[in-house]
């Protein structure tokens, strides 16, 4: 029912708004200005914080429409508005300061990769330190040199709010798993804010090999897990996977903590949900969080995917990337043109102080040109990988670093990439769903294992 309401409010807006120009809009693509996030639903978890000293693991994300404020009704049915910077954030305030608002003890801030306010660089270091707006202590998960029991002690409750974006290499969830562990070892009850997936309707990509665990990849789930955080958290604790914190990634029942999932309003797993804030400081509009699942494996190459840009993960290149096949032509084999050729040259600038390639001139592909709704069609899409190493002239590890099989997941991937797109004669996008196909078998059967953890439809 919901979904027929939405269509209809769409198709009211489109003609109510004669300014507006809204007749490339695809309605499976509105977004959905209706939903919640689990932090809105206050009168669900103060209670569970009376009384208690609160530590709130949080960052920019975390925050909430003010009481009695909306969204714009038109916003819900572009999809052509990718950008997140255009949002009115007046309409909303962080949870810490509703938190403290409602005379909640908040005793100490945690904070995941890139800090507290999310400005920091991925990787990059955050030392601990004081909320400049509120004097609360924050405790940084990501650099910090400070001792475990120091790091949990002096607080009754977690309380836990970030807001992912739907990939196994996004580290937030490592945040959430690591954190979860330490509490279930300490009886804390940890309380998680659920939040959307934005790319919820999206589950593929090969399942992590665990000999490939690392920091950007903790559990054996697709690259594209299609579930919230609150989902990952019911699953991992009711299977044992909170062990896989530590050194010894085998699963163990006995660790299990004592876990609150508070849900999304009007959240459906094939909703679209236009992000407030970014996420991450490269991540800075809705076009990149849905390119993310096929680009980011450029991490583990030599070449540019785009940050020191003002387009991380919408373009790809390198200076030995002489040519592509993509140009004028669709991956997905249609006739309209979704790439172009493109050169950019990475900056040092905010979030990326020393980008890859750093003051390289760089030749490449705009995939800024895709059409916003067309871009998860193929699901997790390696063309724009075998397309660079190709029109690179690199051959193996000469284009491929380790980090490659730590964000893919398996070893083989590369393997079929090297020694397959051997010349120019090699399709790009034909190789790319063959491999998509070999992995879809075990997607299958993740999406039945992990069906008893859902809390969405």
């Amino acid at each position: 029912m919901n979904r027929v309401f939405s269509l209809v409010v769409a198709l009211f807006v489109t003609t109510s708004f004669s300014t507006k120009d809204f007749r490339n809009v695809d309605y499976r693509w509105a977004y959905h200005n209706d939903i919640q996030p689990g932090a809105a639903s206050l009168d669900e978890y103060l209670p569970l914080l009376k009384g208690k000293r609160v530590c709130f693991l949080s960052n920019q994300t975390g925050i909430i429409l003010k009481q009695g404020k909306t969204l714009p009704m038109e916003l819900s049915i572009s999809n052509g508005l990718d950008a997140m910077d255009d949002v009115d954030l007046s309409l909303y305030t962080h949870v810490l300061d509703t938190l403290l608002s409602k005379g909640v003890n908040v005793v100490c801030l945690m904070s995941p990769e890139h800090g507290f306010r999310g400005t920091a660089d991925a990787g990059e270091h955050v030392a601990s330190g004081v909320d400049e707006k509120t004097n609360i202590p924050i405790r940084s998960l990501y650099g910090a040199k400070m001792k475990e029991d120091e790091m949990m002690a002096g607080f009754d409750v977690m309380l836990f709010d970030l807001q992912d974006v739907g990939v196994r290499f996004y580290t937030y969830y490592i945040t959430m798993i690591k954190m979860m562990e330490k509490c279930a070892r300490r009886n804390i009850p940890f309380i998680v804010l659920d939040r959307p997936n934005p790319i919820g309707f999206l589950t593929d990509g090969p399942i992590l090999d665990m000999k490939y665990k690392s920091g950007v990849g903790a559990l054996p789930i697709p690259v594209a897990h299609g579930m919230t955080m609150g989902e990952i958290a019911y699953m991992a604790n009711e299977k044992g996977w909170l062990s896989f914190s530590g050194k010894n990634w085998k699963a163990d029942p006995t660790v299990k903590c004592d876990l609150t999932v508070i849900r999304c309003i009007n959240y459906r797993r094939d909703s679209h949900y236009r992000l407030p804030v970014k996420p991450s400081p490269n991540l800075p509009n809705m076009r990149s969080v849905y390119l993310y699942p096929s680009t980011c494996y450029f991490e583990g190459t030599h070449t540019s995917l785009g940050r020191g840009t003002v387009a991380p993960f919408q373009i790809y290149g390198s200076p030995e990337m002489t040519t592509t096949s993509l140009t004028g032509r669709d991956p997905y084999g249609e006739k309209e043109r979704v790439a172009a050729p493109f050169e950019f040259t990475p900056r040092s600038v905010a979030g990326a102080k020393n980008p890859p390639l750093l003051n390289k001139d760089c030749k490449g592909v705009d995939l800024r040109t895709l059409p916003i709704n067309r871009i998860n069609d193929g699901k997790v899409n390696l063309t724009y990988i075998i397309d660079a190493y190709i029109g690179s002239g690199s051959k193996g590890d000469d284009f491929f670093t380790k980090m490659f099989e730590l964000e893919i997941g398996q070893e083989w991937v590369r393997k079929t990439i090297i020694k397959k797109a051997k010349d120019n004669t090699c399709n790009a996008g034909d190789l790319a769903k063959k491999l998509n196909r070999k992995w879809s078998k075990e997607v299958k059967n993740f999406i039945k294992e992990r069906k008893p953890y859902l809390l969405y439809e």
